[in-house]
């Protein structure tokens, strides 16, 4: 019986220095490597955290770039599961388009519909793109240096395979931010 206990005793030791050391060389290559990511992709101005690049911000007025869904709504980082078929998924798909043609701004399949965590910070080029007259005439600035700031935005492909190309909503209203104080 004693044996036994000593061998269970040894694994179970053995078993937990394994797992803290694996633990500490994960966190030592993440904080190596890709400190950025791992410390939550944070945008700083100065010394103080604004925002995460990965957490979708909320944007109000016809000044900004809109997002998708609602960030500040902790019950949007989630999936709604609505159906197809959804009177609830079809009725707040026509309140989003109602909203965004009350602003100037054509709706778009990516813009009425949430994201699947419901945070998400990236939109799709042509969601931006329907974006682009609005936020420039908000703006008092060419619809041509808007198109220039989103395609300059705008992430391409994940090596050339994966995914679909982007536009980080955070980093493409702080590049207008700074454009329009530029042109203040």
């Amino acid at each position: 019986m004693l044996v036994h206990l000593r061998r269970a005793v040894a694994v179970s030791i053995v078993l937990i220095v394994l797992c803290l050391v694996y633990t500490f060389v994960e966190t030592g290559i993440g904080q190596l490597f890709f400190s950025y990511q791992a410390n939550g992709s944070l945008i700083k101005e100065g010394n103080t955290v604004i925002a995460s690049a990965n957490i979708g911000q909320s944007w109000t007025g016809p000044k900004w770039f809109q997002g998708r869904d609602d960030p500040d709504n902790p019950a949007s980082s989630g999936a709604t599961n609505y159906g197809p078929r959804s009177e609830q998924l079809y009725e707040q798909v026509l309140q989003a388009e109602a909203t965004l043609k009350k602003e100037g701004i054509t709706p778009t399949n990516g813009l009425v519909t949430g994201s699947g965590s419901g945070i998400d910070p990236d939109i799709s080029p042509a969601d931006a793109m329907a974006q682009v007259n609005a936020v420039a005439k908000a703006n008092n600035l060419p619809v041509s240096e808007v198109t220039d700031l989103v395609q300059k935005y705008s992430a391409p492909v994940y090596l050339g395979i994966f995914g679909s190309p982007y536009v980080n909503v955070l980093s493409l209203n702080m590049a207008l931010a700074k454009l329009v104080a530029a042109k203040g």
